[in-house]
């Protein structure tokens, strides 16, 4: 079943969203963060709502079919799927500051970057880390599969010199202004970081761009995320590492 854009439901959404935006996330979800990124980032007040999707529960499904998160109900009581439909819409429906991009080359150059981090990063590194030592065994109830913990690691470190080839000749992965590519890379390195996986000693550079957004307001709900059973990494929190 292929994820959904915006859309109003046939059906009564028994959930408390009629006077408040609410996006429904796992904690662990790269495209969960990177909405959660954009929203603070727009200084737009969500009410965040964990969603158990393993569990398919009826009436999540009555809001997406697709049965995945992010999924977004706005104040205008649209509901939102998919992360970068979502974040389209909110640089649309309130523009400052512009994630997207200015100018015609900045805004192909973030969507190029996101869909890296999207595509390319979340099937070598996040679904081969992050999604082997937490959600797999909820979905598979099965381990981690040790060849692909040890594949997730070693392609990291190929995307870690390509941020810092990138942040060496720009101010940030787009351009001079923070993107939408910025958070996307953050969101899903940041998912990695929780479980103490990035080996940010090697690569200064990187280390650098992350902890310029690691110190800003909008991560802060993103350093005190739990998940019951799953040990975070002890420098997770740390502005300074």
């Amino acid at each position: 079943m292929l994820d959904c854009g915006i859309w109003l439901p046939l059906v009564k959404i028994n959930f408390e969203v009629n006077l408040m935006r609410t996006l429904f996330h796992v904690p662990l979800c790269p495209f969960s963060r990177k909405v959660r990124l954009t929203l603070a980032e727009k200084k737009l007040d969500v009410n965040l709502e964990p969603e158990l999707i393993w569990k398919k529960r009826e009436e999540f499904l009555e809001v997406n079919p697709a049965g995945k998160v992010p999924v977004l109900i706005d104040l205008n009581q649209k509901i939102l799927c998919d992360s970068n439909s979502i974040c389209e819409y909110l640089d649309e429906a309130y523009p400052e500051p512009s994630l997207i991009g200015r100018d015609l080359f900045q805004r192909a150059e973030t969507r190029r970057l996101i869909a890296w981090f999207d595509d390319k990063f979340n099937q070598e590194v996040t679904r081969t880390i992050v999604y082997e030592k937490t959600l797999k065994r909820f979905f598979e109830q099965t381990g981690p599969d040790s060849n692909a913990l040890r594949a997730g690691k070693a392609a990291i470190e190929f995307h870690l010199d390509y941020i810092s080839w990138l942040i060496d000749r720009r101010n940030w992965l787009a351009g001079d202004d923070l993107s939408l590519a910025d958070l996307t890379a953050a969101a899903h390195l940041s998912c990695v970081d929780f479980l103490g996986h990035v080996p940010w000693d090697k690569f200064p550079d990187a280390k650098e761009w992350y902890s310029r957004l690691k110190c800003r307001p909008s991560f802060r709900s993103l350093l005190t995320d739990k998940m019951p059973g799953i040990s975070v990494a002890s420098h997770y929190s740390d502005l300074d590492f």
